[in-house]
C-alpha cells in the first residue's frame, strides 16, 4: 500500500492523477493498510472459464452464458459503430448485449468507481490501448484465450497478455477537399511549419502521446525542434478527436494533424468533404479489450471476448472505417507503413510528454 500511495504522490501532475487518485484512496477505504496474503488479492475468481481450450469452446460458452441471461460492455467505441458490433452478436448468439459508451478516460474512471463501491456491473472493457494498460496494472483484468489470438499481430499483445488488441488507431493527416488538394501537403509533418500553414492547422488537445511518439521516433534533438517550430504556428487547439474530424470536414480549419484514420474514414464513407493520409512517421496504437476479473457474467464475457476478435466481427469494424486488428482481415485502412506506440511506455512517460505539451500548446 505504501508504494501504491508513493506512485499516486509522484502522479499528481499527470493526466492519470484523477484515475489515481479514485484507485489509491479508494483502495485505503477499503483495505487496512496491513499485509494482504498474495493469493487472495490475485485470486481469480474466473480463471477456468476465460482459459477454457477445449475444442468445444464456443459451444460450452455460449450454454452457460444463455444462462447468465447477457453482459454489459463499457466502450468508447462510437455508437455508429458499437450499434451494428451490438446487432450482429446479439442475432448470432441471442445473448443480450447492453453498452455504456464514454470517453476513454470516463471508462476507466467508471471501472475504478465501480471497483471500490463491490458493485460488479461491467463484464467486458473495450477502449484506447493506455488506458486499458491502466485497468491491467489496477489488476481490474484478467487473461483470456482465444484462438483467434494467433491472428493478431503479436507485436501489439502485452506481455502480461490481460488485455488484447481489438483495432489500431492511427494518427493521421486529415484535411478539407474543398480547401486543400492532395500535392499540397508535405511528405512529412515537418512541412506542416512552413509560414503558408500557418493559421490552416489544428491538433487535438490531449494529444501529448502523439508528441512522445514523434519525438521518440524522430530523435531528442529533432523531434523537439519540430514542435517548437509547430508551436511558433498557433495551431487551432480543440478538445476531442472526433470532434477535430468534423471541423476539417466542416471546413472551420483546413487540417487535422493529429486526426485518427477512423474518424476521418467515417465521415468520409458519409459523403462528406475530407480525407486522410498516413504523414511520416504515422504513429499507430492499439485499442484493447479485455474481460473484467470479477465480471458477473464471466461465459458470455469470454464468448463477447472471442466474438469482437474474431475475422467476422473485424471485418465489420473495417466496413464501418475502423481498422482492424485480426490479420485475416485485409485492410486499406492499415496498408502502409506506421510505427507502433507501446500502450505501456505511453503511461510511463505521460507526467514528461504532458509537461512538454501543455507548454507548447495549452499556455500561450
Amino acid at each position: 500500500m505504501q508504494k501504491l500511495v508513493k506512485r499516486f504522490e509522484m502522479s499528481l501532475k499527470t493526466k492519470w492523477a484523477p484515475l489515481m487518485a479514485a484507485v489509491v484512496w479508494g483502495l485505503c477505504a477499503v483495505t487496512p493498510l496491513r499485509a494482504q496474503p498474495a493469493a487472495a488479492a490475485l485470486a481469480n475468481p474466473h480463471e477456468a472459464i476465460y482459459m477454457y481450450k477445449s475444442a468445444d469452446r464456443e459451444a460450452w460458452l455460449l450454454e452457460r452464458a444463455k444462462k447468465e441471461g447477457g453482459l454489459t460492455l463499457y466502450t468508447s467505441l462510437s455508437p455508429t459503430e458499437s450499434g451494428p458490433l451490438s446487432a450482429m452478436f446479439e442475432k448470432k448468439y441471442g445473448i443480450k448485449l447492453t453498452i455504456w459508451r464514454g470517453l476513454s478516460d470516463g471508462v476507466v474512471q467508471r471501472v475504478v468507481n465501480e471497483s471500490r463501491a463491490k458493485r460488479h456491473v461491467v463484464d467486458v472493457v473495450e477502449t484506447n490501448g493506455p488506458e486499458m494498460e491502466i485497468l491491467a496494472r489496477e489488476k481490474m483484468l484478467s487473461e483470456f484465450y482465444s484462438p483467434h489470438i494467433a491472428d493478431l499481430p503479436q507485436g501489439m499483445i502485452p506481455k502480461h497478455r490481460l488485455w488484447m488488441p481489438d483495432r489500431v488507431n492511427f494518427f493521421v493527416v486529415a484535411y478539407n477537399t474543398q480547401k486543400v488538394k492532395p500535392e499540397e501537403l508535405p511528405k512529412h509533418y515537418e512541412g506542416f511549419t512552413e509560414a503558408k500553414w500557418k493559421g490552416r492547422i489544428a491538433i487535438e488537445a490531449t494529444d501529448a502521446e502523439w508528441m512522445g511518439g514523434l519525438v521518440n521516433s524522430l530523435g531528442e534533438q529533432r523531434g523537439m525542434a519540430f514542435f517548437k517550430k509547430l508551436s511558433d504556428q498557433k495551431p487551432d487547439v480543440r478538445k476531442g478527436h472526433i470532434l477535430l474530424a468534423q471541423m476539417v470536414a466542416a471546413g472551420e480549419t483546413d487540417v487535422g494533424l493529429t486526426i485518427y484514420n477512423a474518424n476521418a474514414q467515417s465521415l468520409k464513407q458519409r459523403g462528406a468533404p475530407i480525407d486522410w493520409v498516413p504523414m511520416e512517421p504515422t504513429l499507430a496504437r492499439p485499442q484493447g479489450v479485455g474481460v473484467v476479473r470479477q465480471a458477473p457474467h464471466p461465459h458470455a464475457a469470454a464468448l463477447f471476448a472471442d466474438f469482437i476478435i474474431s475475422p467476422e466481427a473485424q471485418a465489420l469494424l473495417n466496413s464501418m472505417g475502423r481498422p482492424p486488428a485480426n490479420q485475416k482481415v485485409k485492410s486499406n485502412l492499415n496498408n502502409f507503413n506506421y510505427v507502433l506506440t507501446d500502450p505501456g511506455i505511453v503511461v510511463d512517460e505521460a507526467e514528461k510528454w504532458n509537461q512538454h505539451w501543455t507548454r507548447l500548446f495549452l499556455t500561450k
